[in-house]
């Protein structure tokens, strides 16, 4: 895939400029010290006033100022002073040969005045030398007088510089207005193209056309139509909502800003929509253009839930101006809006009105094709080995999104890799497919002997189950092998691509849910807790049965499904009476499935002792040992992969050919069905 660049390297104020900043701190520190260190005074050699008189006295002394501003003393020998023996070894390291060579504090200027006198009264005449009094500023003195006004002044230019978005990420108070959008344009396009988003030919059209829109207006408009101003993408994570923008980054010849809608959020009141306002007015600049916002649920939420009376909401405050800019445009503006969001049920409904999101996308999880082309463009740069089919590989993970396909390839090389291999094979990445589904193998989990004969048969269970029940789907993998957090052990089957489920495939998955703890009850006279995730399963499910969809007699075609799901609704839409009544339809649907289950594990006793047996001795088998050890499913139908396999007329659609390499876990609703036991 291509490469994608840092949009801060791409922001619309240019290229990053070197923070100077410091560069001007440490300029200004060395010139400080510079000139503290070559400062006369501090060039002196600090000495008594007794010493001073005794140098008057010996005739060494030439020179002699009173700074009256300091209260100090600059003393400069005479030059044949400077060569006695007691002077030489003590001025070797004066920097000023000319002096001043030493120096001392005085307390006040008259009583050094009378000192010095009382000093020249003791010298001849030829000899004495009179003081220079003076007022000096240093460069010491200014920093001590002016330093604090100094710093002040260069401390609100630095703040200045950074505040204006000078001084790099974090400073940009007076430029917070400022849109955060990343802008790609000719000079730095995206590298993704639609080919590298596979598995979405439908959304790819819509989006197609998006971009022709603003390529070629007149084609569109000659006829009176006006071009779209939004474009909403929705769909669950991980289907390649964000992957889609950038590769319509990458093939539009349209400038196109992106950003996050969190880069509209900040705790100062107003600068969501100042930022709003920004963008849209370097959009229309930049006309035409697309602009993506990411995640757009982050600001556009239904206004006025959970807002205390009186309280001034900028959330709300920056979706109002989204929803005036939005429908602002002059229709020949050129400016198309793109969003996306897994959470379509919490937008605004003005935001989804006409003239603002003109169209929604749908992208859901991928089929079987889509998951083809998904894993094509994730094998292109794997080295595989000969075996490795992409086909197969998509009929293994149904209810995958493109995000957990590119997963399992990363899973699967790495694995390869640590096993020192040259290639990737086919067991590689069924270890990965498991390894993404139930958890990493934990291989040191210490388990008794009794606890792991309760695992066998309740894994036993479930495969007896399904293996003879006929809407059940076909099982392809036991293990009694731990993975994940507390899963002791799991069982995979290779469901139907469907999107309808009748009452008999219902009711056959819940007994195939409860034949774990059918076959400990019926083996050990026992349960214990190991079916947790499996109550949990039929649970829902049964009760979705009753006051979901309809397919029970007493409750009849009444549906308490809530779509819009207001967070805010306290009360059932039913009453007490219907409650109880769910509630007890729902324990006698769980009740018949488990009288089921026990009954169909009773016929088949005999090949469930057989199954366990064969898990305790290999922990790990796979329908071929079932066709093996117990003979063909009675039920036996073509499987998705087949069905694929024999249009496309790529392999050998016998069962054992095609089941032994189909390794999946399924849930009802999101077509992966899995039971982890002993969780609870």
């Amino acid at each position: 895939m291509g490469e994608i660049p840092n949009p801060r390297k791409n922001m619309l104020s240019g290229p990053n400029k070197g923070n100077y900043q410091i560069w001007v701190i440490s300029a200004l520190l060395v010139a400080i010290m510079g000139f503290t260190y070559f400062s006369k005074s501090n060039s002196a050699i600090t000495i008594s006033e007794k010493r001073f008189e005794e140098m008057m006295l010996s005739n060494d002394v030439a020179k002699v100022i009173l700074i009256k501003n300091k209260d100090l003393v600059e003393v400069t020998l005479q030059e044949e002073a400077l060569q006695n023996s007691k002077y030489k070894l003590e001025l070797e390291g004066n920097r000023l040969a000319n002096g001043p060579h030493y120096k001392f504090k005085i307390v006040d200027a008259k009583i050094f005045n009378d000192n010095f006198r009382r000093i020249q009264d003791k010298m001849s005449m030829e000899n004495q030398i009179n003081y220079v009094p003076e007022e000096r500023q240093d460069f010491d003195d200014i920093l001590i007088n002016y330093g604090f006004i100094f710093l002040l002044i260069f401390g609100f230019w630095f703040m200045m510089r950074r505040m204006s978005g000078g001084g790099g990420p974090g400073g940009q108070i007076f430029n917070i207005g400022k849109s955060k959008a990343a802008l790609f344009d000719a000079e730095n396009k995206v590298k993704i193209t639609f080919k590298d988003a596979a598995g979405l030919e439908e959304a790819k059209e819509e989006i197609k056309e998006i971009v022709d829109f603003l390529q070629h207006p007149e084609k569109f408009t000659r006829l009176g139509g006006k071009i779209p101003k939004g474009v909403l993408l929705v769909g669950p994570p991980g289907t390649g909502k964000t992957l889609l923008a950038k590769a319509v980054a990458g093939e539009a010849a349209v400038p196109f800003f992106t950003l996050s809608g969190s880069d509209f959020v900040e705790m100062f009141v107003g600068v969501g929509a100042a930022r709003v306002r920004d963008l849209f007015k370097q959009a229309k600049e930049k006309a035409p253009c697309i602009v993506f916002i990411d995640e757009i649920d982050a600001i556009g939420r239904s206004r006025g839930k959970g807002q205390m009376p009186g309280s001034n909401d900028e959330r709300e405050n920056t979706l109002n101006s989204l929803l005036v800019e939005m429908d602002g445009f002059a229709t020949d503006a050129g400016v198309i809006i793109m969003a996306a969001t897994n959470r379509p049920d919490v937008l605004d409904a003005a935001l989804l009105r006409p003239g603002r999101f003109d169209r929604q996308i749908s992208i859901d999880k991928p089929d079987i094709v889509g998951r083809d082309a998904i894993f094509k463009v994730h094998l292109k740069p794997l080295k595989l080995h000969a075996e490795i089919d992409s086909r197969k590989l998509a009929a293994q993970t149904p209810g995958f999104a493109g995000a957990e396909i590119a997963n399992v390839c990363n899973e699967a090389a790495l694995i390869a890799a640590r096993k020192d291999k040259e290639s990737i094979e086919m067991v590689d990445f069924q270890d990965a497919i498991d390894r993404v589904i139930g958890g990493l193998e934990k291989k040191n989990k210490i388990i008794s002997p009794e606890e792991k004969k309760i695992v066998a048969y309740h894994e036993a269970g479930h495969a007896i189950s399904g293996w003879f029940l006929e809407h059940a789907d076909p099982l392809v993998k036991v293990s009694i092998v731990p993975r994940g957090v507390a899963a002791l052990g799991y069982a995979q089957y290779l469901p139907k691509e469907q999107f309808l489920y009748q009452t008999e495939q219902l009711m056959d998955e819940m007994c195939m849910a409860l034949g774990g703890r059918a076959a400990e009850e019926l083996k050990f006279n026992k349960i214990s807790t190991g079916a947790l995730s499996d109550l949990e399963r039929i649970t829902k499910m049964a009760y979705s049965i009753v006051s979901i969809y309809g397919m029970n007699s007493k409750i009849g075609n009444v549906s308490f499904y809530d779509s819009k799901q207001s967070e805010y609704n306290f009360t059932k839409p039913y009453s007490e009476a219907t409650a109880e009544l769910i509630d007890q339809e729902v324990k006698n649907l769980i009740d018949e499935a488990y009288k089921r289950t026990l009954n169909l594990l009773k016929k088949h006793q005999a090949e469930l002792e057989i199954v366990a047996r064969e898990l305790l001795d290999k922990e790990i088998i796979f329908q071929a040992d079932l066709e093996r050890l117990i003979g063909k499913r009675p039920f036996e139908k073509p499987t998705t992969y087949q069905a694929f396999a024999d249009q496309n007329d790529v392999i050998d659609p016998t069962p054992s050919a095609v089941n032994d390499a189909n390794i999946v876990l399924q849930d009802l609703n999101e077509n992966i069905k899995s039971e982890n036991p002993l969780e609870g």
